[in-house]
């Protein structure tokens, strides 16, 4: 199995903690006046979804995590589970509510995610930077209005609530930015 020395951390690094898999959201390295250089390290268990931080010396190493990242379709949720399809292989996959905490609110059926597996369960699923989705509740549109000052919150067709310019108006079809939750522009055909 690899190891993965301090030195090589950097965030969406995978790696194993206590026997869990888990991925590093930040890492800092601190070189104090005097002593040990060490990294403070913020990760994500990945089995769990808890984010904690935990303190690594330096020439600390860690065992790689063994788990693989798929681009999935997103087909359908039964209540419990969301089910995903490798669109190759004609394979699927459920995940539970652990794996879509983050993503819930960008998933689309037949959009394409990103699925880390471990052990062949999904344990995280990352949207893509840019999705479409319409307009399904905000206040009505104000002509005119084309400067960025002001906005209005729109529902979209996923659930997810996202700020938009006045001019907005329910049934239009939206890119949103997945990593932020903004508005970027009315979507082109």
């Amino acid at each position: 199995m690899a190891t993965y020395s301090t030195n090589e951390f950097k965030g969406g690094l995978k790696f194993m903690l206590d026997g869990d898999p888990c991925s590093i959201i930040e890492n800092e390295f601190v070189k104090p006046g005097k002593g040990q250089a060490f990294n403070r390290v913020k990760y994500r268990n990945l089995k769990t979804g808890r984010v904690n931080e935990r303190t690594f010396k330096s020439n600390d190493s860690v065992e790689s995590a063994d788990v693989i990242e798929m681009d999935l379709e997103y087909s359908y949720t039964d209540g419990e589970f969301w089910h995903f399809m490798d669109p190759t292989t004609f394979e699927q996959y459920a995940a539970d509510a652990n794996a879509i905490t983050d993503s819930k609110d960008w998933l689309k059926e037949q959009y394409t995610y990103t699925v880390t597996l471990w052990n062949g369960s999904p344990l995280l699923v990352t949207p893509p930077n840019f999705v479409n989705l319409a307009v399904v509740e905000t206040d009505p549109g104000v002509r005119g209005d084309t400067s960025g000052g002001g906005g209005k919150p729109a529902t979209l067709e996923t659930g997810a609530v996202v700020r938009v310019p006045l001019f907005i108006e329910i049934g239009e079809v939206l890119r949103v930015d997945t990593r932020s939750a903004s508005y970027v522009e009315r979507a082109k055909d």
